[in-house]
């Protein structure tokens, strides 16, 4: 057993299942056999640079071409240099000289059920008007436009038309408090704001134009703002300062050319929270971002032109930007949006959904699946989802039995899963299983992308073996990753490039199997060191998730005197009540799983774990919780304050 000051992580989780493709979906992929997948895996790590080449002079526009395709002065790199782009003409322009022209882009189903629909030429016409709009503002190239709206079409206008005009989007997710909206426009030095008079969350309306407006007051670089009438409440329109979209809209042009751009003209900031207390403004630009996004999208879901397909992120997120937007629009596809909760009116509205609109791909979080499993199997099997043919996940590692549920529940047995690792940091997909053609493994992001060279190593930044853990990272520059910190390049070196040098460091901890298969075991700050043990949370919650009643869990640590850290954990039920026995025979099931070296210490049930507004367990705060201190930090994106402190005065 390695010593816990190695970097090393014993690993104590086995899942031996595995799930090839179909014959007949492998047959009609785009990419066939675990051969092919490794020919060209092999020849893009062979010559990364001549790889990304070829894919970029044949998936982009291009206004002028680019003279060199990396250059790369660690950790500093620019892809494509010298040529111009546009990412909004790749999203849109690129489509209306062909039959895609009249194809549907964009589903629209608001929570309380209204539809709209847009061709790509009736897309192109109001991102075409927005931006005209914009410009008659006074926003030009380089303007940062801070962006709070509900899950509606006009969010993904105003981002198309910031790209178009080469301003600079920061899209905050419609939840967050006026302060959060506040730091970060003062961040980014925000000019223009755009949001809605409200939005429709569980039935109830979303006062976002109220929360803007406190967050104006701080938000001194912001001199306009546009107001989206999404729900129709009165607000106060401040003169000079505030304006209706609806009105701007009217008189605007649908005439509006794109812009070439530098491949590295900055595209938009989407800010993540950070351990410090600070959240990070991670920068992405134009042409590697574009061409990864759209690469990823049509690689891991196999996309087909007749696919509906449905991501359920928002696009207050990184996985709404590269796989609501400039992924899939790059890539001809038709999207379906939903603004609301997945259980209004009722539990069942997902599969509502994708029985009426005929979803072919469905896209969504482990969080998600969970909660569907909570809510019981009635309600999916209401319903036909035999239009179904592929299915993600995101955001977090996916624990084998979630896995298994989707598969045989969601899945009919039939649709292959393809478990997707990535960060906001990397702009698109970095580890999946290409659909038709490598087996799956429930809990495994499988392999790598074509032109993503990863790594385990130690704390030396030495290499590990097969099945040992250690820190995950990516040994090469790939096109779609992140150019920087917003002004401040010092956190950007020092966060991801200063603890193993040449190489970016990932935050995740992961092992690699005997087949080569990669398994995410959590964050670098989510191991626990228990009696010189070093233990991945991830594989204590997935054995916890394997008991008939348990929904959810997380494990943290917390100080120990004698065994360094000892394991606690939250657990939520599936709608039995807590008991000591209950507790009792958690433990010993953990043991049996794993075994006595990662039997929890301490049990708390809890009917909701503290929660980002992208569905991550803020294990952080737990984390201060079992230790019985006061949380610090960054808490501006959890879910539901109410869960953190009925935890802090639970016994």
């Amino acid at each position: 057993m390695a010593e816990s000051s190695s970097g090393r992580i014993d690993t104590v989780m086995h899942e031996a299942r595995l799930f090839p493709p179909t014959a007949e979906f492998a047959s009609k992929a785009r990419i066939k056999s675990l051969e092919e997948y490794q020919q060209i895996w092999d020849r893009a790590a062979q010559d990364p640079e001549a790889f990304w080449d070829e894919a970029a002079r044949s998936e982009l526009h291009w206004f002028e071409p680019y003279t060199e395709v990396l250059r790369w002065q660690e950790p500093f790199a620019e892809w494509f240099v010298g040529g111009k782009t546009n990412a909004s003409y790749n999203c849109l322009d690129a489509h209306l000289t062909t039959e895609r022209a009249d194809k549907i882009a964009l589903i629209f189903e608001g929570e309380p059920g209204d539809q709209r629909t847009y061709t790509y030429r009736q897309l192109h016409a109001e991102v075409c008007k927005f931006a005209n709009v914009l410009t008659a503002q006074g926003i030009t190239t380089g303007d940062v436009v801070s962006i709070y709206m509900p899950m509606v079409p006009e969010l993904v206008i105003a981002m198309l038309a910031c790209a178009r005009i080469g301003a600079v989007h920061s899209v905050i997710f419609g939840g967050f408090s006026a302060e959060a909206i506040a730091d970060r426009n003062h961040d980014a030095s925000a000019k223009l704001q755009i949001t809605a008079d409200g939005g429709w969350r569980r039935g109830k309306q979303l006062a976002l134009k109220q929360t803007v407006d406190q967050a104006l007051e701080k938000s001194p670089t912001v001199t306009k703002c546009i107001v989206l009438k999404r729900v129709g409440n009165e607000v106060s329109m401040q003169a000079g300062r505030d304006f209706w979209w609806h009105e701007l809209m009217e008189a605007a042009s649908a005439d509006c050319p794109a812009t070439p751009l530098d491949s590295e003209n900055s595209l938009f900031i989407l800010y993540t929270s950070g351990s410090t207390g600070k959240p990070k403004g991670i920068r992405h630009t134009t042409a590697g971002y574009n061409l990864y996004a759209k690469k990823t999208f049509e690689w891991v879901f196999d996309h087909r032109d007749d696919d509906i397909y449905w991501c359920t992120a928002d696009c207050g997120w990184i996985t709404g930007h590269s796989y609501v937007v400039y992924g899939p629009l790059s890539a001809g596809a038709t999207v379906l949006i939903y603004e609301g909760a997945p259980n209004h009116p009722a539990e069942d509205r997902f599969w509502d959904l994708i029985e009426r609109h005929k979803v072919t791909i469905l896209y969504t979080a482990p969080t998600a699946i969970r909660a569907f499993i909570k809510w019981g199997d009635d309600h999916v099997k209401k319903h036909d989802l035999s239009t179904l043919r592929l299915l993600g996940t995101v955001g977090e590692g996916i624990n084998p039995e979630a896995w298994m549920w989707y598969h045989r529940m969601i899945g009919a047995e039939r649709c292959p899963i393809v478990d997707t690792w990535w960060q906001t940091e990397t702009g698109g997909i970095m580890m999946s299983p290409l659909p038709g053609a490598i087996p799956t493994k429930p809990g495994s992001c499988t392999k790598p992308l074509p032109g993503i060279i990863p790594d385990i190593v130690d704390h030396s930044g030495n290499s590990v073996d097969a099945n040992q853990g250690g820190w995950l990272v990516i040994t090469h520059p790939w096109p779609g990753m992140l150019r920087g910190i917003w002004g401040d390049d010092k956190r950007y070196q020092e966060q991801y490039w200063s603890k193993v040098p040449g190489k970016y460091l990932a935050g995740d901890n992961a092992r690699r199997d005997d087949d080569g298969y990669y398994w995410i075991m959590g964050r670098i700050d989510d191991v626990l060191n228990v009696s010189g043990h070093r233990l991945s949370t991830i594989e204590i919650e997935s054995a916890l998730v394997s008991h008939p009643a348990v929904a959810e869990a997380a494990a943290v640590g917390r100080p120990d005197d004698l065994k360094g850290e000892a394991i606690a954990v939250f657990v939520t039920l599936k709608g039995v009540e807590p008991t000591d026995a209950l507790r009792n025979d958690l433990k010993q099931h953990v043991r049996k799983e794993i075994g006595a070296l990662a039997q929890p210490d301490d049990i708390r049930f809890t009917n909701a774990l503290p929660k980002t507004r992208s569905g991550k367990i803020m294990r952080r705060l737990l984390r201060d919780i079992a230790a019985g201190r006061q949380t610090v930090g960054d808490t501006t994106t959890l879910e539901d304050y109410s869960v953190l402190a009925s935890l802090q005065h639970e016994e």
